[in-house]
């Protein structure tokens, strides 16, 4: 106990032998305040001698009482660079209160003799006036040289919050080599106004001109708030300039203490390609999967790992794993393991098409949700496979939905696809007949099943975003099948959020469709993220055009013509009218399909899936 006491009085001697300069400073600000307000209190005339010995004699207890309120304070542990309101009132607490102590003590010993009583006011307006005065002109002296460095040449884009806090935390960073030379904002308002004396310039359209006179080397990007439409615009600009660009971590990041705002980053796709977020309504995701068993098919994949994540959050009793590939099975499992250890996690090898196996599944470990995102996705591969294309995606579906109805489950959501709607591939006709599947069982029985369809996600396995990744680090050609093409996109993470959202809105039968927002011209894409790894598209990385491939569309539908849309209470899901269907035909020409399948006869497969789903066109070659 003694030495660890002692310790901590050695600790604070080193600290303050380390502050001397400050302590030195403050020391010699006392006695100049005491004199001075004896100086003024003569009318800056001499001081009469008997006062002057008394001011004297009496110097010694102003400066040791000054010095201990100091201390204890704290007015040294301030750093004169970054002076603050907070270190200005610090410094006005402790000389009031050293003050009206130096008072008592030299009235208890002097009754006040040689020593005017407005000394003690005027000693103590002195004394603040040195001590905040002294600071205030080092800070504005460093604030200056920081402006006036010789640093890369910065503007900042967006002159509110997040720009004023960006360029304090540059200023206080002494790594940081910029000298920034205006902000750029699109509020009128702001035009012309500083902001730690630093001017707002003109409008995000003037990037280009304002790169060029200025000599510019470095856009920041400070608007957390920027739509996908705001970032293009401001991106598109520097890309014209030949400057460089990056912005501010995500504002999650900042709040979770995992980034600052000087941690400044490259712009991704999501910020070019993401929507604004959404409030979802957690509380009543948490009350559905909390404490319920869930099962996810496909639970390797993007989505079904995703939706993995997101349901270990809202504390499942268990999550049991369907997926047929071994390895992503057991990184996922081994992840959700980590971050979620009080959660069962169940992971199972297997196939949706085995019948045996999924009915072994569900009996023993009796899922309440099941979230069906096992599927075949890669349309112009698929194209020539058409048994197994319609086998995995709508005899898997079938396969999976009776498991649900036999063991009773609460609810199964489909995981759709907008290439459902009039479907040019056999990929769209089977994901068609999937949604069909369910739809028939709905009709039936007590299970609620629900479809949500939507259309790609940024970064899954086989989507256009990894294959042009590595296209470009390859050094080229990038290929891109059209100039026109165009494909809806959305983050991994919001669509697994909005299905969640969507289960909880639904009773059964309904087809959420996720509102992807604008459509993406994928040419843009590739010349984008060609921009983006420091290549000019064309000149130094090549752009082919393939033109479409079986199966393919220049653009794609989220909802059928029949199929109208209304709102619900979450902007981002809208719920498709389901078209009717006929259930003994539909019942039957399932029957047919699975036993096609397993004689592996492809033109029978063909002919009754397309022959159900009557608004598909063209097949493709077959095998």
């Amino acid at each position: 106990m003694t030495q660890t006491v002692f310790e901590k009085l050695l600790a604070g001697w080193r600290y303050l032998l380390g502050r001397w300069p400050v302590l030195v400073h403050d020391g010699l600000a006392v006695p100049a305040a005491w004199l001075g307000a004896y100086w003024f209190r003569f009318n800056l005339d001499q001081i009469p001698d008997i006062f002057f010995d008394q001011a004297i004699a009496m110097l010694p207890i102003v400066l040791v009482w000054h010095l201990a309120f100091f201390v204890i304070f704290g007015v040294h542990r301030g750093a004169w660079r970054f002076t603050s309101t907070h270190d200005l009132s610090v410094i006005l607490k402790s000389v009031l209160v050293g003050t009206g102590v130096v008072a008592a003590t030299i009235f208890f010993i002097t009754g006040l003799v040689a020593v005017p009583r407005s000394v003690f006011p005027l000693h103590g307006l002195f004394l603040i006036g040195l001590l905040i005065g002294t600071r205030i002109v080092y800070r504005l002296f460093r604030d200056n040289q920081v402006r006036r460095g010789k640093g890369k040449r910065v503007l900042i884009v967006g002159a509110g919050a997040a720009g004023d806090m960006l360029l304090k935390d540059i200023r206080r960073n002494r790594e940081l080599d910029y000298d920034i030379v205006g902000f750029i904002d699109d509020d009128p308002v702001k035009k012309g106004r500083e902001i730690q004396g630093v001017r707002v310039l003109d409008r995000c359209s003037s990037i280009g001109p304002l790169a060029r006179l200025l000599q510019i080397q470095l856009v920041l990007i400070a608007i957390p708030s920027a739509s996908a439409e705001q970032m293009r615009s401001v991106v598109e600009s520097c890309q014209k300039a030949a400057v460089a660009f990056r912005t501010l971590p995500k504002v999650q990041d900042i709040l979770d203490g995992t980034a600052r705002s000087t941690d400044l980053r490259s712009v991704e796709l999501d910020d070019l390609l993401g929507r604004d977020p959404v409030a979802l309504d957690w509380s009543s995701m948490a009350k559905m999967i909390h404490d319920s068993k869930v099962l996810i098919t496909g639970g390797g994949g993007s989505i079904g790992s995703e939706l993995c994540r997101q349901v270990a959050r809202l504390g499942p009793k268990e999550i049991i794993l369907v997926e047929q590939n071994e390895f992503n099975l057991y990184s996922i499992g081994l992840e959700v393991e980590e971050k979620f250890p009080s959660v069962c996690v169940t992971k199972l090898l297997g196939d949706v098409c085995d019948r045996a196996a999924i009915r072994f599944i569900f009996d023993r470990h009796k899922p309440e949700i099941i979230f069906h995102a096992a599927a075949y996705k890669h349309v112009p591969m698929l194209q020539g496979q058409i048994r197994e294309t319609v086998r995995n995606n709508t005899v898997g579906t079938m396969i999976v939905s009776e498991a649900a109805i036999e063991n009773s489950a609460r609810t199964m959501v489909l995981i759709s696809t907008d290439k459902a709607v009039n479907p040019a591939s056999m990929m769209g006709v089977s994901k068609r007949l999937s949604e069909m599947v369910v739809q028939l069982n709905n009709l039936e029985n007590r299970t609620a099943f629900i479809t949500v369809r939507f259309g790609n996600v940024l970064g899954s396995a086989g989507s256009v975003v990894p294959l042009f990744e590595r296209q470009i680090q390859a050094g080229g050609p990038v290929t891109v099948t059209d100039r026109e093409m165009t494909r809806y996109f959305m983050t991994i993470s919001e669509a697994c959020q909005l299905i969640l959202q969507a289960c909880v809105l639904g009773s059964g039968g309904e087809i959420f469709v996720l509102n992807m927002g604008e459509p993406v011209n994928i040419d843009y894409l590739a010349r984008q993220m060609i921009r983006f790894s420091g290549k000019i598209p064309e000149e130094e990385i090549a752009i082919e055009y393939t033109g479409l491939r079986a199966g393919e569309k220049l653009t794609e539908e989220l909802f059928h013509a029949d199929e109208s849309l209304a709102e619900t209470a979450y902007e981002k899901i809208l719920l498709a009218a389901s078209r009717s269907i006929e259930a003994d035909r539909l019942r039957q020409g399932l029957v047919e399909i699975e036993s096609a399948c397993s004689q592996y006869d492809y033109e029978r497969v063909r002919t009754i899936a397309t022959s159900l789903v009557p608004e598909s066109f063209g097949s493709g070659d077959e095998r």
